[in-house]
């Protein structure tokens, strides 16, 4: 599932190109998972102003109204001047007089969905209980630790739900957790404000270093641009059962948590 670094890395692919176009056309293909909202010919000749990322959300901020693009699943764009002809997989296309921008989602749980301004309820339902950014400004420790502490659940769990922080999917929040120390079944409000401080750091730390090496292809995540990402070649604990860990020796463990796989080093990472 592509999570904040592959959708911020696919939003820098195409976001300069299509910034400025007028949309000529707009088309969708099989339902994904939430209906787009209007009808797509009422897109045409709106320009697109500049593309946005909340979270996992692509927001596309056009003259009129505003476009959600979630990834889902097993989503990705491409933005070319040239496509074919829609394939088996292609589920929306945005053709401007910049390129086309496409959405390619085999398992059809991504979306693209319509909204008068981010203030709409259908925008509000979205992104309205989101947490802070990771990578903005606003993502401040302390505040972090204040949140962490009315959190009862493991802190795996926490980080996932999204509600204190944004964005920290499966992949990164087992990396940023053996980066900061710390075992993943650790309820939240037991960390120390030291230790939420780490994990904090960790966090920013993580996503940054995705982000500047493309996000993680572990099936077939790539840009809007076919380029794939080379993160989880870095990756210290995920994926890595049975493994050594790279700081320490001891083998990498993997548990389930919430029908989620989580990684960790018995040794480096303290409950």
């Amino acid at each position: 599932m592509p999570e904040l670094p592959e959708v911020e890395v696919t939003r820098l692919s195409f976001a300069p190109g299509i910034q400025g176009a007028t949309i000529l056309a707009a088309s969708l293909g099989k339902p994904l998972r939430w209906p787009l909202g209007i009808e797509p010919q009422q897109l045409v000749g709106r320009q697109v102003l500049g593309v946005r990322r909340r979270g996992k959300y692509l927001l596309i901020d056009l003259s009129e109204g505003m476009l959600l693009l979630h990834l889902g699943m097993s989503g990705s764009v491409i933005f070319i001047s040239d496509p074919d002809e829609p394939g088996k997989h292609d589920h929306f296309d945005l053709r401007t007089t910049r390129g086309t921008l496409r959405l390619n989602d085999p398992r059809r749980f991504g979306a693209v969905v319509f909204a008068s301004s981010q203030d709409d309820p259908v925008a509000h339902k979205l992104l309205g209980r989101l947490g802070v950014e990771p990578l903005g400004e606003d993502f401040d420790g302390l505040a972090f630790y204040l949140g962490l502490q009315q959190r009862k659940t493991a802190i795996k769990q926490v980080l996932l739900a999204g509600e204190v922080v944004v964005g920290v999917g499966n992949i990164y929040a087992s990396e940023a957790l053996f980066m900061a120390g710390i075992r993943p079944t650790t309820r939240a409000n037991r960390l120390s404000r030291p230790r939420a401080m780490r994990l904090q750091a960790a966090i920013r730390a993580v996503l940054a270093r995705a982000v500047e090496k493309g996000g993680s292809t572990l099936r077939d995540f790539s840009n809007a641009q076919g380029e794939s990402g080379h993160f989880q070649l870095e990756a210290m604990v995920y994926a890595r059962q049975g493994e050594p860990c790279r700081q320490c020796g001891v083998v990498i463990k993997a548990i389930k948590q919430g029908q989620r796989s989580t990684f960790f080093c018995p040794k480096c990472q303290k409950p």
